[in-house]
């Protein structure tokens, strides 16, 4: 099992420094089911964006994947309800959370995911953000494309990071030659 990384400072710093301008959101948020058959579509918006997939990640195992391929993540401080990355602490300039965009209702269910898991959550602002098995998903910046799980293991912005698989389990280390270590994302569903 391969030990948690820490983001550097002057990157959290930075991160930090740059979210001043950025619009704010609240510390916690209530939740809102959707389910995947209840899809509205947005004009003009990408449904690469939220669609919500299983793939293979080299090294690492099944993990859960957007539309366009990238590796989706959970934050462990969001457990119960508590929104830890926000706009505000420049932890989204960092991590990007999945907001879905405006008129579509729920994210669509790709392949190899347990639809029931898929749902989710209103933001402060009232803005619809796609959970699994509870927990708020984000993609990773230093991940420059599909295959990738960089942020895997690295402790910042309250919590540590961790790809999740489709059984809504963290994916918490890297594996030899094949699937992903998992443990299971208890209480993650507290929404």
């Amino acid at each position: 099992m391969s030990a948690p990384r820490r983001l550097p400072a002057a990157a959290v710093l930075a991160v930090g420094t740059l979210s001043l301008a950025a619009c704010g959101s609240g510390s916690s948020y209530g939740g809102s089911s959707a389910s995947s058959s209840s899809q509205t579509s947005a004009s003009g918006a990408s449904k690469a964006a939220y669609t919500v997939s299983a793939a293979a990640v080299p090294g690492v195992g099944t993990v859960l994947v957007n539309g366009s391929g990238m590796t989706l993540y959970m934050l462990t401080s969001e457990k119960g309800g508590t929104l830890t990355c926000t706009d505000e602490n420049g932890c989204t300039k960092v991590w990007p959370d999945t907001e879905l965009p405006s008129g579509v209702a729920a994210p669509i269910a790709g392949t190899g995911i347990d639809a029931s898991k898929l749902s989710t959550i209103k933001g402060p602002s009232g803005s619809l953000y796609i959970t699994y098995a509870g927990w708020p998903l984000y993609t990773y910046t230093g991940d420059s494309g599909p295959g990738q799980a960089k942020g895997l293991g690295i402790v910042s912005f309250g919590g540590t990071w961790y790809p999740l698989s489709p059984a809504g389990a963290q994916i918490t280390s890297t594996s030899g030659s094949s699937g992903g270590t998992t443990t299971s994302s208890s209480g993650g569903s507290g929404y």
